[in-house]
């Protein structure tokens, strides 16, 4: 028989600091140690204990005492998450080019970089090389700053194992890839991670960084399920249910792009015929308007393009962007029917056609859906943010911390 596992003082104790942490990211007011300890169910004498270790090592910060409502004794004083100590690195590298970023666990950015080029065939060596470079001066401003980088995440546009191998990213030509072999990859030790994926946590209010206030956010809580749709060259996908990604037995569930619209549709990049991304991948559906074909059809400037013809009423682009609204509707509506959530976020590309677009896939999934008749689908777009999943890295960089800060400090 195999014995238990005991759980000493500081296994208990950092298990408790990372609920406190997790709970003052995920309100949408400051807390008060005594409101911290009735939401935690901690008491509050080992409130208090934790709140001065983590005051200690600037994780929080003391606000301004709350006195409107104070009616005898002392005002509670709340405690709010600190900036400029603790920090998570994002990396990127996508079809259109490839990033860093650094985020403040307070939810400020802290500085980014991003290098817009045509990835389609481009050499890894040769890509990671130059995100390594282009990082170094992110490092260096943050080791000036006095941040402590607690974890870093990668977000590529493809599936990712649990042993840091890039089976397969099609749009890129890349398969098989070790990625522990760069030198980045070494130095930095980044939880990588499919695009759509890591796209879909920046969506999660609170997920590893302070829950702002105001703004789109306001529409999803920190436990909220929904299906979150990344488009882009290629499409991807994921479920999130109460406020965690379902990643699957392997880690590659949510791969929206890759189901078939048309078994007997066009061939793609995957090697199957009639996926999703066929038909409302950007490349396909500048090809069907008949902007440009090939590499030339991968650009911003023809993707701009479609967008204007498409305002102008021109048949064609019309035409392609109504075949991938609804090859977009029969995936979802499916998928919805599998999952059952009641929420989609449409991210990357098509966000950009707007509130209108929402509501007509929205009126649409409505009428589709099997539990029409009990639950009401809501298709929201984000606020309008450059490389969510660059920023999804990051915050799976401090979830490093969040879940596991004894591990970080420095007694």
């Amino acid at each position: 028989m195999t014995a238990l596992r005991s759980i000493n003082q500081d296994d208990l104790r950092n298990h408790n600091l990372s609920v406190i942490i997790d709970t003052i990211l995920r309100s949408p007011m400051p807390l008060s140690r005594a409101d911290l300890a009735k939401a935690t169910g901690l008491t509050k004498a080992t409130m208090s204990l934790l709140g001065a270790l983590l005051l200690k090592n600037r994780v929080v910060r003391e606000g301004n005492p709350e006195t409107s409502q104070i009616t005898y004794g002392r005002p509670s004083t709340p405690l709010a998450i600190s900036h400029g100590r603790w920090a998570g690195v994002g990396l990127q590298i996508n079809t259109d080019g490839y990033g860093c970023l650094a985020m403040d666990l307070d939810g400020s950015l802290i500085d980014s970089a991003w290098i817009h080029d045509d990835m389609h065939e481009a050499r890894p060596d040769h890509v990671f090389s130059s995100l390594d470079a282009l990082v170094r001066p992110l490092e260096a401003k943050l080791k000036r700053k006095r941040y402590r980088v607690v974890g870093a995440g990668l977000a590529l546009p493809g599936l990712v194992t649990d042993d840091m191998t890039l089976l397969m990213a099609r749009n890129l030509g890349w398969e098989r890839l070790d990625l522990s072999r760069f030198d980045l990859v070494q130095r930095l030790d980044p939880i990588a991670g499919n695009e759509a994926r890591l796209a879909a946590l920046s969506q999660i209010p609170g997920y590893a960084t302070q829950r702002s206030t105001g703004g789109g956010n306001d529409l999803l809580g920190p436990t909220d399920s929904f299906l979150y749709i990344s488009t882009d060259i290629g499409i991807g996908g994921a479920v999130v249910r109460h406020g965690a990604i379902e990643a699957g037995d392997h880690g590659f569930a949510g791969e929206l792009g890759h189901a078939s619209v048309d078994l007997n549709g066009p061939t793609c990049r995957c090697g199957r015929r009639g996926c999703l991304e066929t038909y409302a991948g950007r490349k396909a559906l500048v090809e069907a308007a008949g902007i440009a074909a090939g590499s030339e059809a991968l650009s911003s400037q023809a993707m701009d393009e479609l967008y204007r013809r498409w305002q102008q009423d021109d048949p064609k682009a019309v035409d392609a962007i109504d075949r991938g609204v609804d090859a977009m509707i029969s995936v979802i509506a499916t998928a919805i029917n599998i999952v059952d959530v009641d929420t989609v976020i449409l991210g990357g590309f098509w966000s950009n056609f707007g509130g209108d677009l929402a509501q007509r896939l929205q009126n649409r999934l409505n009428q589709l859906t099997l539990g029409r008749d009990a639950v009401h689908v809501r298709v929201l777009i984000p606020s309008r943010t450059p490389n969510p999943a660059l920023s999804g890295a990051a915050l799976i960089g401090l979830r490093r911390f969040i879940d596991n800060p004894l591990g970080f400090f420095d007694d």
